[in-house]
């Protein structure tokens, strides 16, 4: 896993870069805005970040996650070739890009050949037609897909609400991708079940670890501690077949700023997610402590996907006071990327409260010893043992 990316900087295109709500009528020329995103990456990289995992690029009606032709790039955001031009951008840093992959449902005006669709609907979103995942057709589709755009030079993809794909279809389509791309990493979006037999069995990489998420909000939320002790003992037996991806913040959650009660709490949780094993994502905004709360409603994701700034330079003024907080991911990610064995190490606590924390991180050579105290302040020590 060390010779993965291990930290990415998650962007979720449409909005970061101001898109229109819907698509472009078929006749309007597509809008490069793809190249204003290659003006971000020395701010990812500077963050420390190695990797820039994208939303949703393909042509869409209206998020992204309604595709309707994953071999062309939205016209809202360019073209093919602008997407490879931030591909190789992005390599020039050492970053590495993963895109994301919509292949559980499409778009109502997918062009899909007859007995492509199952008839469902994906949740209940009438816009949102579910592919038929029984029907080879669709597998050679989906690895043809994957296979296309990593031949264009990027490292890998997440696999968007693979939880609701049967999981014998992704290991028919990571069997083909395999031999051919050894070094791609594959991610999947999967909120709760058997994450290890999930990467197992589909022949993944990793799986989105919600259950970690959760546990370090909640737990500083209600100073309730021990739930979080019991999260990492879940992370620990994760780490034994794969390295997770582990996030406070992404596009489809309310930012880790404005979801917990106390602020100065922020601190502790960045330390656990840059100290415990995985893989970490910091959703773009969360490094100035940005704030949006996600809505059950239509339009409920604007707060937490706005747009940014055509230059970095300008983030601050839409970020106030996001100084303290954009130096604390710097010196975290620093202690990390120091330490790539964290990766896959092992956490045993050490002492507990309902306040008050302490475990070890280790791989049994070195290790790293880190505190969560809330009666106090500052509340949280990350320090090597």
């Amino acid at each position: 896993m060390e010779g993965h990316t291990m930290i990415w900087w998650h962007v979720y295109p449409l909005g970061f870069l101001g898109a229109e709500a819907e698509a472009l009528p078929a006749s309007a020329a597509p809008v490069p805005r793809l190249a204003r995103l290659e003006r971000w990456l020395d701010h990812g990289a500077d963050l420390g970040c190695d990797g820039l995992a994208l939303g949703p690029v393909f042509a869409s009606e209206t998020h992204g996650y309604d595709t309707v032709d994953h071999y062309r790039v939205d016209p809202r955001l360019g073209t093919e070739a602008d997407l490879v031009a931030l591909v190789g951008a992005a390599s020039s840093r050492g970053l590495g890009v993963l895109l994301d992959g919509v292949f559980n449902h499409v778009g109502r005006s997918f062009a899909a050949p007859p007995g492509w669709l199952s008839g469902g609907t994906f949740e209940g979103h009438d816009r949102l037609a579910e592919l038929d995942h029984g029907n080879p057709e669709v597998v050679d589709h989906v690895a043809g897909v994957m296979a296309y755009w990593l031949e264009r030079g990027i490292a890998g993809w997440r696999l968007d609400a693979a939880y609701a794909v049967p999981v014998e279809f992704w290991r028919k389509v990571t069997d083909r991708l395999r031999p051919r791309f050894p070094d791609a990493w594959l991610v999947g979006e999967v909120i709760h079940g058997d994450y290890a037999a999930f990467t197992e069995k589909g022949g993944l990489d990793s799986v989105t670890q919600y259950e970690l998420w959760k546990a370090i909000w909640s737990s500083l939320n209600d100073r309730n501690l021990f739930e979080l002790a019991w999260a990492l003992d879940r992370h620990n037996a994760l780490l034994e077949t794969f390295a997770p991806l582990t996030f406070v913040g992404n596009h489809d959650v309310t930012r880790i700023a404005s979801r917990l009660d106390e602020p100065r709490h922020l601190g502790a949780a960045l330390a656990v997610l840059f100290t415990v094993g995985g893989v970490p994502s910091v959703y773009a905004g969360d490094e100035r402590g940005m704030r949006g709360v996600k809505e059950e409603r239509a339009g409920g994701d604007d707060a937490i996907r706005p747009a940014f700034p055509d230059d970095p330079s300008l983030l601050p003024a839409l970020t106030p006071g996001g100084e303290e907080v954009h130096r604390l991911h710097r010196e975290l990610i620093a202690f990390r990327r120091e330490r790539p064995w964290l990766t896959r190490a092992r956490t045993t606590v050490t002492a507990l409260t309902n306040t008050a924390l302490s475990y070890r991180v280790s791989d049994g050579e070195r290790a790293v010893e880190v505190t969560l105290d809330l009666e106090n302040e500052p509340s949280w020590s990350v320090r090597p043992a």
